[in-house]
């Protein structure tokens, strides 16, 4: 790309109208909402799909993607979900999650046979790159052992967070969460010492699941009913009306006394649904 192209890129501002373009569309295929507050961080975000594409503004981008004539609108328009809904996730994200599943969750659990003689099926809903439903293996391998008889089923809109979690190579940086004991056990260094990149071992990664899944959808196509789901930090971004809809199609995969894990600022206040409170922003179906 040269340089003329390039400032053009970086002097070119979303208008309000090519923003409410997209603002509609991912309300409509995501159920995301885009307040104007986002409106810097699409611009940044679509940027990128400029200079890959070799396009000088953001008109182009929106001609592109919304040409029904195109053959390769419907390939961009899922790179535009996947450039819009990525978000942040780390390992060990709100610990106190992990050490309730640890104390209270999984004991109950393993009296009922779960992670032994029947199944324990874990489910992270909206995966991102990989950290909770890898940090979901390891407490569960801590727990059970690796060898223990547990699945971890996860899923994301994004083609592209699943494929960079499907890989489970991170760097040495985004690994920091892990506490040092699992780092060993859990954690391969790259033979390439400079390259700052660890692996989750192939034992655990053998435990984990990844498939694409929009919960925005009618029905989600589960494998199994579960005994525990974690859907953190990804109601937020729905209105009131789409979280209960969703929450609801999770407890239709949901066993009963299988336990819900929400993000620290999500609820279910005012919602009739077949969950009660096990702890804060942590309910079990009834």
């Amino acid at each position: 790309m040269d340089a003329e192209l390039m400032h053009d890129i970086y002097t070119q501002k979303l208008t309000s109208e090519e923003f409410g373009i997209i603002q509609t569309y991912i309300q409509e295929k995501c159920g995301i909402r885009l307040p104007l507050t986002k409106k810097d961080m699409v611009e940044g975000r679509i940027r990128k799909r400029l200079k890959a594409l070799n396009l000088s503004t953001y008109g182009e981008y929106i001609a592109l993607v919304f040409d029904s004539a195109n053959p390769d609108a419907d390939r961009e328009q899922l790179n535009l979900i996947d450039t819009i809904t990525t978000n942040k996730t780390d390992f060990f994200r709100e610990p106190n999650h992990f050490e309730f599943l640890t104390q209270k969750v999984l004991p109950a659990l393993e009296k009922q046979g779960y992670g032994m003689e029947n199944t324990l099926n874990v489910w992270s809903s909206a995966c991102s790159t990989g950290e909770e439903p890898y940090t979901l293996a390891m407490v569960l391998a801590e727990y059970f052992g690796v060898k223990g008889n547990f699945r971890v089923y996860a899923s994301d809109i994004s083609y592209s967070v699943l494929e960079r979690a499907t890989k489970a190579v991170y760097t040495e940086e985004k690994a920091l969460g892990i506490p040092h004991e699992l780092k060993k056990k859990y954690l391969l260094r790259s033979k390439d010492q400079t390259s700052g990149l660890v692996r989750i071992r192939p034992e655990l990664r053998q435990k984990v699941s990844f498939g694409r899944l929009n919960l925005m959808n009618d029905n989600y196509n589960l494998p199994v009913e579960m005994n525990v789901v974690f859907c953190r930090n990804v109601i937020i971004y729905f209105n009131h009306q789409t979280q209960y809809e969703i929450i609801g199609k999770i407890c239709h995969y949901m066993l009963k006394g299988a336990c819900l894990f929400l993000g620290h600022s999500e609820s279910i206040h005012g919602m009739d649904l077949p969950l009660s409170t096990m702890a804060p922003t942590v309910f079990y179906r009834i």
